[in-house]
């Protein structure tokens, strides 16, 4: 159910990119504004990636199988990556085709027709984006955020070319349409580079978010009035799933089915703490037993001292 929920948005995100692809185009026909073809080019590659992100989303969503017992939630990060190298590549190409028209620059026709297609364009934009932002967020789906993000740095890129082309209209400058865009190009590197980054984090197997980790830990605490104690806390995130083990101190006394109960009611409580995106595993051991602490010198951290 969840993967049908998603695809639908990766759909939003194609057609939003088709609408735009028109209306830029119409733009750029009507004035022979170099930036407003810079803005048409950069729609391509929202259709582009937002092809990619609904192929990656579909292996994200597949279950776990024989050769991928863990999941397939990492093709998130690809996406995201690949996301963000098309933004990177946009914005050099905006700025490669920016600067033929610094050197030479071109009168502009039909300026107030042209500056409403691309005015449209950015709403339409702007409203995915956004959709694909907040959805992403509630569903803990890299690839809709990461997507959504790509279209919002189109609307900036949309916004900076409208203002670089109304600019143009009032002083007569020709030279400041070319340099509007590059500028608008510079902005939207960072973007690409955030995305990037993230992605490489959590191929990395990065840990959860701190917030998140303090939530486990002062749940932890809450259990020591009971006796028990943990260590070894390790956590990572693969794509909207978090994998989460530690060892659990108990008394020795319990029996192994005490023991047992006791570690799925803590197993389901953190689950329910993430909306039950979490897979959580227990090692049970006895608090009394000085052993059961040698494993935590092995180049982990123990949040329980922090």
């Amino acid at each position: 159910m969840r993967t049908r929920s998603l695809k639908k948005f990766m759909y939003l995100s194609i057609a939003a990119a088709v609408v735009t692809i028109g209306l830029k185009f119409i733009a750029y026909f009507k004035t022979g504004s170099m930036g407003f073809f810079s803005d048409a080019l950069e729609s391509f590659v929202n259709l582009f990636a937002a092809i990619v992100a609904l192929i990656l989303l579909h292996i994200s969503e597949k279950p776990a199988d024989e050769g991928h017992e863990y999941g397939h939630g990492k093709a998130e990060y690809f996406s995201s990556a690949i996301e963000g190298a098309l933004i990177l590549i946009a914005a050099f190409s905006i700025i490669y085709t920016s600067i033929p028209r610094i050197i030479n620059p071109q009168p502009l026709e039909n300026l107030g027709i042209g500056t409403l297609f691309s005015v449209g364009a950015a709403l339409v934009n702007l409203l995915a984006g956004l959709t694909l932002i907040r959805n992403g967020k509630k569903h803990k789906s890299m690839i809709l955020e990461a997507d959504g993000r790509h279209l919002m740095t189109d609307v900036w890129t949309s916004a900076g070319v409208i203002v670089g082309v109304l600019v143009v209209q009032f002083t007569g400058i020709l030279v400041l349409d070319p340099i509007i865009a590059i500028i608008v190009a510079l902005n939207i590197v960072y973007t690409g580079y955030k995305l990037i980054s993230r992605s490489a984090s959590g191929l990395m197997d990065a840990a959860i978010p701190q917030e998140e980790i303090r939530q486990i830990t002062d749940y932890f605490d809450s259990l020591k009035s009971k006796h028990i104690d943990y260590h070894s806390l390790l956590t990572r995130q693969a794509g909207h799933r978090k994998f989460i083990s530690f060892h659990l101190l108990v008394p020795g006394k319990w029996t192994v089915k005490e023991g047992h109960d006791f570690a799925e009611e803590i197993e389901q409580h953190i689950e329910n703490m993430f909306d039950e995106t979490a897979t959580v595993t227990t090692h049970i051991e006895p608090i009394e037993d000085p052993l059961s602490m040698n494993d935590i010198k092995i180049d982990r951290i123990n949040y329980s001292e922090l």
